[in-house]
């Protein structure tokens, strides 16, 4: 068993879920899994054999839970189960997400929790490792009953229907199964609702932006550092004894942060003495107090969707001997975080572009407006502030809390509902835009600190600006900007900005 690979059935971290959906790092079944599962299946069966109704095995769903089904159908049902709520519309889960689903659903069935045959563990398995990614619709799932619709279109795969992204081409299932050397799984009681129910699709669309959200965070203090030069402000509401007098862990660390950022600024020397001005504005003093606030959010919303990514959310559940149904599907703990998580960075997202306006607007020492050489002959980085302000407004409409709402179900038999589905995809929205609004902050402020010149900024802030000149040059008059801009952004979600 190679040492890096992970194990099935083991505890997750999203630094785990992205090495495997991301980095495509190989799992391994390991045998202490299969015999969790396969007594967990015993226990099932004897259950089964004693000829109680057990809710998912030998019943209907949802409103028809109370509809009997016979021992010779029991197979039909769950393949009926699969086909009838694979119900997706829209445009697909991106590929790594996909994947994700296939690979927290496998963990979670290998935790010997949901009563199903080793063999269908294995199959998931092999399909992972094949690199076989069912194509999942986005819309469809209201977060109750776990992401029912997404989870169907990846059972679909799972039994040859539907298609799938294999070698880079989208083709039939059964196609990829069968140059995978695996057939079409044959599901028997209880599997087809063990692959459906659970917040798997939440947690990986909302997990994997949470992680791209964490390298905006880390981004966002650079840009704030970059502007504050710039801008030349003072980094005294910075220091650590006023964070000390309002000890939230975030403001604490972003304080910290900025001060690696900004140690040993020429341009702060150059104009440290006989400067009128007494304070910045609160873009700039307020950063510790606003970005520590959106870092508390997010080590918040970490800690709720690594304890669901831990968790069994399936239902009924086998543990302890008996077989018990429950409400372990229902996504209401990431719908919250998610939502949480994503007004944080529409507020992150705001105050950066703040920061762009006045290091665009020209009325600094030694800015020229809009950052143009020429102003007047050439526009600079007008628009560049425009695009920022676009995105952080549509930002402040996606942060409107999707678990604000619920829409009942199945005839009201789930009758209260989490949305965390479109909680983790509008999360992701916010996510992208916000590292496009802190990309353009860094753009202009990078393009400030060039009047300064030949002073330098902080050694914090000259390590950084390095890394964005490696891709992005400076700007030497007006140019299209698109790309830079597109670039700086692939540049904060790839991390490549993280201290």
């Amino acid at each position: 068993m190679p040492s890096n690979s992970f194990k099935l059935g083991s505890p997750l971290t999203l630094e785990a879920l992205a090495s495997v959906a991301v980095d495509g790092r190989k799992t391994v079944l390991p045998s202490s899994a299969l015999k969790r599962v396969a007594a967990s299946r015993r226990v099932l069966e004897t259950a089964m054999a004693a000829g109680g109704t057990i809710y998912g095995v030998n019943t209907g769903f949802g409103e028809l839970a109370s509809t009997r089904i016979s021992t010779e159908r029991l197979a039909q049902v769950q393949r009926n189960l699969v086909l009838s709520h694979a119900c997706g519309v829209g445009a697909p889960l991106e590929a790594l997400e996909a994947r994700s689903i296939l690979f927290l659903r496998v963990n979670e069935l290998a935790r010997g929790f949901s009563g199903v045959r080793p063999a269908l563990v294995r199959h998931l398995a092999r399909m992972l490792e094949a690199g076989i990614v069912p194509l999942i619709p986005s819309r469809g799932s209201v977060g109750a009953s776990g992401d029912l619709a997404p989870q169907a279109h990846m059972a679909l795969a799972v039994i040859g229907e539907g298609c799938v992204l294999f070698r880079g081409r989208v083709v039939p299932a059964a196609k990829a199964l069968k140059s995978a050397g695996l057939k079409p799984f044959v599901l028997s009681a209880k599997e087809g609702l063990a692959l459906l129910n659970g917040t798997q699709a939440m947690q990986s669309v909302g997990g994997l932006a949470l992680l791209a959200a964490e390298r905006v965070y880390r981004a966002s203090n650079l840009a704030c550092a970059a502007s504050l030069d710039a801008l030349t402000g003072t980094p005294s509401p910075y220091d650590e004894a006023i964070q000390m007098l309002k000890p939230h862990p975030g403001q604490i660390a972003a304080a910290r942060s900025l001060r690696r950022l900004l140690a040993g600024s020429e341009i702060r020397r150059s104009h440290v003495v006989d400067d009128p001005r007494v304070q910045d504005s609160y873009s700039l003093r307020c950063a510790p107090q606003v970005h520590g606030a959106v870092w508390d959010r997010l080590v918040e919303a970490r800690r709720v969707v690594q304890v669901e990514l831990g968790s069994v959310t399936d239902n009924p559940l086998v543990s302890g001997g008996r077989v018990i149904s429950g409400g372990n599907f229902h996504g209401q703990a990431l719908s919250f975080a998610f939502d949480s998580a994503a007004g944080a960075l529409a507020a992150l997202a705001n105050i950066s572009e703040r920061r762009t306006f006045q290091v665009t607007a020209g009325a600094a020492p030694r800015l020229k407006p809009f950052l143009a050489a020429d102003p007047g002959v050439e526009s600079g980085f007008m628009i560049a502030q425009y695009a920022a302000a676009a995105l952080a407004s549509e930002n402040k409409a996606l942060a409107h809390p999707a678990s604000a709402d619920s829409v009942p179900t199945s005839a009201n038999k789930e009758d209260f509902v989490s949305m965390g589905m479109w909680s983790a995809l509008k999360f992701k929205k916010v996510v992208w835009n916000a590292a496009q609004v802190v990309a353009i902050e860094l753009v202009c402020a990078a393009q400030a600190i060039e009047f300064h010149r030949p002073l330098k900024s902080g050694k914090g802030v000259e390590a950084g600006l390095a890394v964005l000149r490696s891709k992005v040059k400076a700007s030497r008059g007006d140019e299209v900007l698109s790309g830079k801009l597109e670039t700086a952004r692939e540049l904060v979600l790839s991390g490549a900005f993280d201290e």
